[in-house]
């Protein structure tokens, strides 16, 4: 080793080897932008058919002035009257001062500890932040309306900040309504908030693409407002002509995105609209993805006792089988636990009604020991067994703490240890087993009490007899 020298740690030369990953995507990003701006200017010269004026002839300039950039930010308009005078132009990109620190290598084996940079354009500011007055003034200032150094148009910025105004302003002043950012998504693909139905409303009207594809994910326009829960944008997607059913790489259609992705209670009727809607508009519940999963494998998971309903009352099969080999009724009763707000039980009672295949006798102290929170579902699942054998594992399987908290509900349970089943519900389990998967159809229509309809639907009781 040479005098004065040093040995790298492995940790060091981790992180330089990430440095030099980070330095080489912003000179791609510096190079795309590049790439974006000869792609306008080609594209203008040959719309025009005509020299192009000194103010658009020339390549944007780099603009790192802090006052500028102030009155951009803050939306000053007298100060941007001021800064961008008639027969000036607005066509510049600009380098934000501040940001993420970060070392970038200077030459010579020098790094500095410097601020990461995100090109991007006066157009883009002012469009994310809503500022319209200031926006007409760039536009009129010769600002290029499609530029992208960043790797978005202005356009997608006004979009995913729910900017209609600015939005549509944009349009009129020639945007494309289905130019491609960096990551492949078009402006409608970015329209993810409620707040940004206006801005989807304009972009249809200026022609885009109701079908356009994103690059990554193959997906639809409807399949990202199904997705995201978006009843409006799903209702005025269907409107415009958007196919219900296309699939995207992971051969999801909007159906199966909707029911897939996650839920919270407070979610769960904005996706229920938005899988209402779908199947109105002729869906089909029996699509697999690439794991063999059918929107109702998905609703269960998530807990969305409205979407089951929705799914089987247009015919959603019950005992389907996921590459693993588990039907619905196993997906709701692995997250029941983790769901109680939801009512997992609605789901498990309308799965068994509709003749869902049941879980083996042998496994039913596991099930206890993972849904012995939620009474309920275990006292629906339970009754659709004629014959139980209660054993000491059954009791071991409830924690003491649990017991305490559902000590009548349990007792009736480990009771049946020394008691058969009652005649009643032999008699209930008879009729059900004859029905097989019309109980829920036959039963209503039944000349009964209200009471004993309930009964044969596996109504809670609060107590297992």
């Amino acid at each position: 080793m040479s005098r004065g020298s040093f040995v790298f740690t492995d940790t060091a030369l981790r992180s330089l080897e990430l440095e030099k990953d980070m330095l080489e995507r912003y000179k791609y990003k510096r190079q795309l932008a590049s790439h974006h701006l000869n792609s306008y200017m080609l594209k203008k010269e040959i719309t025009n058919r005509a020299p192009l004026r000194s103010s658009h002839g020339l390549p944007p300039a780099i603009c790192q002035d802090v006052v500028i950039q102030n009155a951009l930010y803050t939306g000053d308009l007298e100060a941007m009257q001021h800064l961008f005078p008639r027969g000036s132009t607005a066509n510049l990109i600009i380098e934000p001062q501040g940001g993420d620190m970060r070392w970038v290598a200077r030459g010579e084996g020098l790094w500095s500890l410097t601020y990461e940079q995100e090109l991007t354009t006066p157009l883009h500011i002012t469009a994310s932040r809503g500022f319209t007055d200031c926006l007409r003034l760039l536009l009129q200032r010769g600002a290029s309306v499609d530029l992208a150094p960043g790797g978005n148009t202005a356009l997608h910025e006004s979009c995913e900040n729910c900017q209609p105004e600015c939005t549509k302003l944009l349009l009129i002043h020639g945007a494309n309504a289905n130019a491609a950012s960096e990551d492949g998504l078009m402006p409608l693909h970015v329209c993810t908030a409620p707040e940004s139905l206006e801005c989807a409303k304009y972009l249809l009207q200026y022609g885009a693409a109701i079908n356009g594809r994103s690059l990554e994910e193959d997906d639809t326009p409807l399949h990202v407002a199904a997705r995201h829960g978006l009843p409006d944008h799903t209702e005025l997607y269907l409107r415009y002509g958007a196919a219900a059913d296309k699939q995207n790489d992971e051969g999801l259609t909007p159906l199966n995105t909707a029911c897939s992705h996650p839920q919270e209670a407070k979610d769960l009727e904005r996706y229920f609209k938005v899988c209402k809607l779908l199947i109105a508009a002729g869906a089909d519940v029996h699509t697999l993805d690439q794991d063999k999963h059918n929107p109702l494998h998905m609703a269960c998971k998530n807990v969305n006792p409205d979407i089951v309903d929705l799914l089987l009352a247009n015919g959603a099969c019950v005992n389907d089988m996921d590459y693993g080999g588990e039907a619905p009724l196993h997906n709701i009763l692995k997250v029941a636990c983790y769901k109680l707000t939801q009512q997992p039980e609605r789901i498990v009672r309308a799965l068994l009604n509709h003749g869902s295949i049941r879980v083996w006798p042998g496994a039913l102290p596991m099930v206890l020991k993972h849904c012995s929170e939620s009474p309920r579902t275990i006292e629906v699942l339970l009754n659709a067994y004629s014959q139980l054998k209660v054993t000491d594992t059954w009791v071991e399987s409830v924690s003491e703490e649990v017991f305490k908290k559902h000590r009548v509900f349990y007792e009736s349970i480990f009771a049946l240890k020394m008691t058969p089943r009652s005649l009643q519900h032999l008699a209930r389990c008879k009729l059900r087993i004859f029905l097989e998967g019309r109980v829920p159809t036959v039963v209503p229509k039944l000349d009964l009490p209200n009471f004993i309809k309930n009964y044969l639907l596996l109504d809670y009781r609060g107590y297992v007899h």
